[in-house]
């Protein structure tokens, strides 16, 4: 899976740095032998229907895990599918992914129902922002009847109905201070959601969920640094976690909390990553092998 994530960005960069000079072009094809040399089909453990997350020359597939329900890792059948050598045949992500008990919810939450996602009120909000970093939920749609834009939507509007209803009383829930995503805590790295709520807001949650409700995310924004900002905001942005019940506030930043904060600000203000990852046809045709149809719409 973190894989899938280190094409996403080089794909999305080989598509900005499209220049004829010199370097851009060592560049574009250095990502495009990187990019064709991943071998995704050695991950079905000799073609097995289903897609395993580690394999490693010291330990091979000791982990055993294969990648199914709903979560961040629906870019990983993405990219599987969208490569130019070694693409997933679809039997593996319909098995695996779509085949797994833990891919459909369908439950109503606080007036919003949430398509996907096993977890009673969702999962953490990561799940909606790290494959959509360069897939464009916006028009997106599956031969499942799946509404991607739905789906993000709805987990992000679940997830702050959840904190401002506040049913375990924590201090400083609100309007204006929500998001449980995977993050640090006062209890170590822990992965936040309604189902695992420890008092403890991500600032990710939140400003990565801007192209999704970027009204409710500016309000989250302008609190965190207005109010809360001698405690949270430093050098390297918002600090990763904090709990107001505790008077506990994170040292630490976290770059895969960070990273998404970046990029889908961008979304939302330009749409211009996802432009340039959902503008390629290796992408597009990925996506179409699994059975997706994205509609181009404004972000």
């Amino acid at each position: 899976m973190e894989t899938s994530y280190l094409l996403m960005g080089l794909l999305t960069a080989k598509a900005y740095f499209n220049g004829t000079s010199l370097p851009e072009r060592y560049f574009q094809k250095r990502v495009q032998q990187l990019w064709e040399a991943a071998d995704w089909t050695w991950h079905t453990q000799g073609g097995q229907n289903k897609l395993y997350w580690h394999w490693s020359p010291n330990n091979g597939f000791q982990m055993n895990f294969p990648i199914g329900g709903y979560d961040e890792a629906l870019i990983t059948y993405i990219m599987a599918a969208a490569s130019p050598t070694h693409p997933l045949a679809r039997a593996v992500h319909d098995s695996c992914w779509v085949g797994s008990k833990d891919w459909r919810n369908g439950h109503t939450y606080y007036g919003y129902r949430l398509p996907l996602d096993a977890y009673d009120q969702g999962g953490p909000l990561f799940f909606e922002q790290y494959t959509y970093l360069g897939i464009n939920p916006n028009g997106l749609t599956d031969d499942h009847g799946i509404d991607y834009a739905e789906q993000t939507r709805h987990h992000t509007l679940i997830n702050r109905a959840y904190c401002i209803a506040n049913p375990k009383h924590w201090k400083g829930y609100g309007p204006t201070c929500w998001g449980l995503t995977a993050g640090d805590s006062y209890k170590g790295y822990l992965a936040h959601c309604p189902s695992v709520d420890v008092g403890v807001i991500q600032p990710t949650a939140a400003l990565s969920s801007f192209p999704y409700t970027p009204t409710e995310s500016m309000q989250v924004l302008r609190h965190l640094y207005y109010d809360l900002g001698t405690h949270l905001w430093g050098p390297f942005g918002f600090a990763d976690g904090f709990s107001e019940s505790r008077n506990w506030y994170a040292r630490t930043h976290l770059a895969i909390d960070q990273g998404p904060i970046v990029v889908m600000i961008e979304n939302y203000r330009s749409g211009l990553p996802w432009r340039l990852f959902m503008g390629q046809a290796d992408v597009q045709r990925g996506l179409q092998r699994l059975g997706f149809t994205s509609r181009p719409t404004k972000p």
